[in-house]
């Protein structure tokens, strides 16, 4: 039987603005939205391949590194400063940043990977999700947005807070890896998990550094990762696109 209650809504429970942003950025970052996550590694397959990856140690030192010194602190630090213009409707500077956030990607195949699902994140959003001034923003880019810049954009004109929707993504981002890697290693389930606990600080830790990070800010010391997505290219058996 269903219960309902006429109780009135307590201090600790969310307001209905707060619920509805909850409830937007689990569903746009959950692992069921159609972006084909699944289907690219960022260059895991190649690594696992060669040996750097073996076990759970060596996964979890290998996704610190592409996360606080890699393409997680960078497409974080893109996502926050697209979200920060589209708020602002400072179209020239969300175009400016779009440029620079696909011509970081070091890799044609990375190029694929993001740009492939932040054209499906927009294009599902637009048709379930559509918000005001979301068609005339992505109007006002000249390029492709590539997956954070999307994120960002989106999440701004859906006045999502945006602190979670930052958090949210490196969580969605860092479990894709550990997906990735559990089926190629392979790993249990159990240590699957234990590989997202060990980086839990480290998704903090980066998404504070993005909050406050400039343009001039960016850079990757993660060579081998880069290195690994360059390789992945003429891998002569992929279960992944990148």
């Amino acid at each position: 039987m269903l219960m309902t209650t006429n109780e009135p809504v307590g201090v600790g429970d969310l307001a209905q603005g707060e619920a509805a942003a909850l409830y937007r950025v689990m569903t746009w970052l959950s692992p069921a939205f159609p972006v084909g996550g699944f289907s690219y590694s960022s260059g895991l397959e190649w690594a696992i391949e060669a040996g750097d990856i073996t076990d759970v140690t060596t996964l979890a030192d290998w996704l610190d590194a592409m996360l606080g010194d890699g393409s997680g602190f960078c497409d974080a630090t893109f996502l926050v400063h697209a979200y920060r213009s589209t708020e602002a409707d400072e179209t020239t500077a969300l175009n400016e940043i779009a440029e620079l956030a696909a011509a970081f990607v070091p890799s044609r195949e990375r190029q694929l990977e993001t740009t492939s699902q932040g054209r499906a994140f927009i294009d599902i959003v637009r048709a379930a999700w559509d918000a005001d001034g979301l068609d005339a923003t992505i109007a006002a880019c000249s390029t492709p947005l590539v997956y954070p810049v999307a994120v960002g954009v989106v999440a701004a004109r859906h006045a999502v807070p945006l602190a979670p929707t930052l958090h949210a993504f490196l969580h969605a981002l860092v479990s894709n890896w550990i997906s990735a890697a559990s089926r190629l290693i392979p790993l249990g389930q159990t240590d699957s998990q234990r590989v997202l606990v060990r980086l839990e600080a480290a998704v903090a830790a980066t998404a504070n550094r993005a909050l406050n990070a400039t343009l001039d800010d960016l850079g990757s010391a993660t060579f081998r990762a880069d290195l690994a997505s360059l390789r992945h290219e003429t891998q002569y058996t992929r279960l992944f696109r990148s």
